[in-house]
């Protein structure tokens, strides 16, 4: 097994982390981590991750093609599942996509393993918004999530 290794890619909302291990990208963190626990930093290892990320904030990626593992119980994966499948500039809510696990009332689940995506941006949890529409509930927090929505949507606001 190849060990966890780690590199720090600059973006627009601030340095964001990315860890691979054996080869694949297992963790992104915004802001500051506690690198020590993460392995070596080598960037190399994740010139594609950033090069892709570049291109995202740069505006002409609208989805990632990355070897992804993301740790987590049955739920949260299936919850991510249906993350990954939000197209670029859309929304879903929490209500939306336990509807699509079955069960409504499922709701807060969705939200707790929003808040556990060790992959957001890739994995694109600020696409789920309240059932009002609001901007709720975002690990990297609401500014953040406000960013990445208005630069999925800049070409919409040049009309």
């Amino acid at each position: 097994m190849v060990p966890l290794t780690h590199s720090v890619i600059p973006s627009p909302i601030g340095p964001l982390t990315a860890v691979r291990e054996d080869g694949v990208l297992v963790g992104l963190w915004m802001g500051p981590t506690d690198v020590e626990d993460l392995g070596p930093r080598d960037d190399e290892a994740n010139a594609r991750v950033r090069a892709q990320l570049d291109e995202y904030f740069a505006g002409t990626r609208t989805s990632f093609d990355l070897a992804l593992r993301a740790s987590g119980n049955a739920l949260q994966r299936a919850v991510w599942e249906l993350i990954a499948a939000i197209p670029y500039g859309a929304t879903r809510t929490y209500g939306e996509l336990a509807g699509d696990l079955g069960d409504r009332s499922l709701a807060q689940a969705v939200g707790a393993a929003c808040g556990r995506n060790p992959l957001p941006v890739v994995v694109p949890c600020h696409r789920v918004v309240g059932a009002d529409g609001s901007l709720v509930g975002f690990g990297g927090g609401l500014d953040r999530k406000r960013f990445l929505l208005d630069l999925e949507h800049r070409d919409e606001r040049l009309f």
